[in-house]
């Protein structure tokens, strides 16, 4: 059996393998299958993983586990998160108040005092500096919140990546990046700087060189990489 053409039931109570039930067993809850083959899951003794024969990976239980990213879960006992590895045991001593999962072998994480950083796969900060918010890094640059409520961007030594700011901000998506200032949504270029003059309500980032931007009298339009109107939807 391929793990991967495994399917979460619709209840999220079982495992589907080509439209069937396997592991002859419910849960009280179950999420889907990740690389190398584990998956998280939660009975009556607890929340674990299991590997795609269906066996749990170790015997310890917790309240609530995650999937494998990088070979770490993020799992929850009590009020305590941390990351284990495959065989169920912690990879660093601290515990955080929430973390997330690791993407390209960092992970955002939120201490007990309500500061956001990212962490390695050690559970060491890669910076020193704390955030209001610290999303996941995508291609080595992470969206962060700074202290005065606005949003910019780091590398992965935590150093700015362009030095503005903005109300809202996304991930780069091949080069671009969605943001947001007085006058509303567009996109920018890894020094910061606008694509274009015009100012959306909501936009979407780029999908194959085009956009689609919702303008403030709620009209759709698809835009390319000049800001220019394609089409209107």
């Amino acid at each position: 059996m391929n793990w991967q053409e495994v399917q979460v039931s619709t209840d999220r109570t079982h495992f589907l393998y080509q439209d069937k039930p396997i592991f002859d067993k419910k849960f009280l809850e179950v999420l889907e299958f990740h690389a190398p083959g584990f998956a998280p899951v939660k009975d009556e003794s607890g929340a674990y993983h299991i590997d795609s024969n269906g066996d749990p990976l170790y015997a310890e239980r917790y309240t609530r586990t995650f999937g494998f990213y990088c070979n770490r879960a993020a799992v929850v006992q009590g009020k305590d998160w941390f990351h284990i590895n495959e065989k169920g045991k912690r990879v660093y001593a601290q515990s955080f108040a929430w973390i997330g999962n690791f993407q390209e072998n960092f992970c955002t994480v939120r201490d007990f005092e309500n500061h956001y950083f990212h962490i390695d796969l050690y559970g060491k900060r890669i910076y020193a500096k704390n955030y209001r918010y610290a999303g996941d890094f995508k291609d080595g640059i992470a969206c962060v919140k700074l202290e005065n409520g606005l949003f910019t961007h780091i590398d992965v030594k935590g150093k700015l990546v362009h030095g503005k700011s903005f109300q809202d901000l996304g991930v780069f998506h091949k080069g671009f990046a969605t943001a947001k200032d007085e006058k509303g949504w567009f996109h920018i270029d890894k020094q910061g700087n606008a694509l274009y003059p015009e100012r959306y309500l909501l936009l979407e980032p780029f999908y194959n060189g085009f956009a689609l931007a919702t303008s403030f009298d709620n009209e759709k339009f698809i835009i390319d990489e000049t800001g220019k109107i394609a089409i209107k939807t």
